[in-house]
């Protein structure tokens, strides 16, 4: 009888392996301390909680508990994979279709999503440690992944590439990420004085980054010299660092550029609380008006979108060379897509990223972002598009209930017009300047006074605003609209 018991025991285990291996993403180990190189798995590597992933095939049910992973799977093209994801998963906008999961709550309903592989942080589990156990003990394989520095971004990659078999899509977007890079710091390396930046990373204590934050190389890559470089971390392994009110202000005559972070590290406030901080009056910054806000989400997130930070942060430190706008001086008609170069290019706008979780959860009104059929996160103007819309300066078009820009529409002089108008601050004036063709404008009292500022000249007394312009011309249109200011 015992023998029977134990022969079938063993063909049990046999059809339960096999049926594994073709479910997919299978944990042959999922304990410390194993020896990959005798598990013959597919896939195998130390994660960073230290376990020993032991995998037999890629994983093509995965519920990631952190933004970045998923933002990341997106850009490997497996956001197909993806059963799941925390709720501060909100870019790119398809996250918004995905289950939201979250490892505040039991266990039990990640579980009985049945996922071959959930993706956390060492965050989560120091945080909740018997969710992670729950989910262990439940024999789904658990990955836990952070790059604690910006050198280990490319080895992070590479695991996720694995789990997902993106190995190629990886390489070859790793490869765009450095060519990125590269050509931001090509273009800041010679530049003359150097800007000295104070980057903020919390507003309680004003801390600052450490030298190995993602932020400080952004800093380095962008060409300016970190006034805080050498600060310590606030605990073994933090990219954070303590620095305080004191020491910014005993800098205060050399901070050319002051760069404070907005996100779930640094709720803080907006520019004006900034500026009116005890002292802050003093700071060669404040002085000048360059102090900014930037995304952490761009900035210290392990990310494909941390090029943007980079080159945002260019932005704020040289922005005669990095919104160099050349390229579009010429007599060419415009189109939409080129509006939206220009204007945010040469009123050097910083571009539109969302930070709040509850974005989406929430009533909007007017253009959601992301959410142009026609223009999508992968474009690669998609930044300065969705900057003009979200400001509301360039007209869009919706069509049962969705949303198309139409990048390639041909731009008129009402319709610079309305972004000018939306872009000044413009009142009417008591001396009207004859328009002979004003009842065919849409907005007939926005161009009689845009003309009456001196913004719009007329042609033989007539303002055509169905008249195709030029580059130039809105370049000369929103040279006009800074000199008013």
């Amino acid at each position: 009888m015992r023998d029977h018991s134990k022969r079938y025991l063993v063909l049990l285990t046999a059809v339960l392996l096999l049926i594994g291996t073709l479910l997919g993403c299978t944990a042959r180990t999922g304990t410390s301390g194993v020896n990959n190189q005798q598990t013959g798995a597919a896939i195998q590597f130390t994660d960073d909680d230290g376990r020993e992933i032991a995998l037999d095939a890629p994983c093509k049910r995965i519920i990631s508990l952190y933004s970045a992973h998923t933002e990341n799977l997106f850009t490997l093209g497996a956001g197909d994979s993806l059963i799941g994801v925390h709720d501060t998963s909100i870019y790119p906008p398809e996250t918004q279709k995905i289950p939201v999961y979250d490892y505040m709550d039991d266990p039990e309903t990640i579980i009985a999503a049945e996922p071959d592989l959930v993706l956390i942080r060492p965050f989560i589990t120091r945080k909740v440690p018997q969710f992670v156990q729950a989910i262990e003990k439940a024999s789904i394989p658990i990955v836990s992944l952070y790059p604690e520095k910006f050198d280990d971004f490319d080895e992070y990659i590479h695991k996720l590439a694995l789990l997902t078999d993106t190995e190629d899509v990886a390489a070859e977007q790793l490869a765009r990420f450095d060519k990125n890079i590269n050509a931001i710091a090509t273009l800041t390396r010679n530049i003359t004085p150097k800007q000295n930046i104070f980057f903020e990373a919390t507003e309680v204590n004003l801390r600052t980054v450490t030298d190995k934050s993602m932020a400080a190389h952004a800093i380095a890559f962008a060409g300016g010299i970190n006034i805080a470089a050498g600060a310590k971390p606030i605990e073994g392994g933090s990219s954070i660092a303590s620095f305080g009110a004191e020491r910014i202000l005993a800098l205060a005559e050399q901070i050319d550029v002051y760069v404070s972070q907005r996100g779930a590290m640094n709720a803080g406030g907006n520019l004006h609380s900034i500026l009116i901080r005890p002292g802050y009056d003093t700071i060669k910054a404040v002085q000048d008006g360059r102090v900014y806000v930037i995304n952490e989400k761009i900035i210290s997130s392990p990310t494909f979108r941390f090029y943007k930070g980079v080159r945002e942060l260019a932005r704020y430190l040289y922005p005669n060379v990095m919104d160099d706008i050349s390229a579009y001086q010429n007599d060419e008609a415009a189109d939409k897509r080129d509006l939206a170069n220009i204007m945010v290019r040469q009123l050097h706008i910083p571009i539109y990223v969302i930070s709040s979780s509850k974005y989406y959860q929430t009533d909007t009104k007017g253009h959601i972002y992301g959410m142009f059929n026609d223009v999508t996160w992968l474009d690669d103007d998609f930044d300065y598009i969705e900057t003009a819309a979200m400001g509301g300066y360039i007209p869009y078009v919706e069509v049962d209930d969705q949303q198309f820009f139409e990048p390639d529409t041909l731009v008129t002089r009402e319709m610079l017009g309305r972004a000018v108008f939306v872009l000044g601050s413009f009142t009417s004036q008591k001396q009207k300047t004859v328009i002979n063709d004003l009842e065919q404008c849409y907005k007939a009292n926005m161009v009689q006074i845009l003309v009456d500022e001196g913004v719009f000249s007329l042609n033989d007394g007539r303002f055509e605003p169905q008249r195709t312009v030029t580059c130039n011309e809105i370049v000369d249109a929103l040279n006009k609209l800074g000199e008013r200011e």
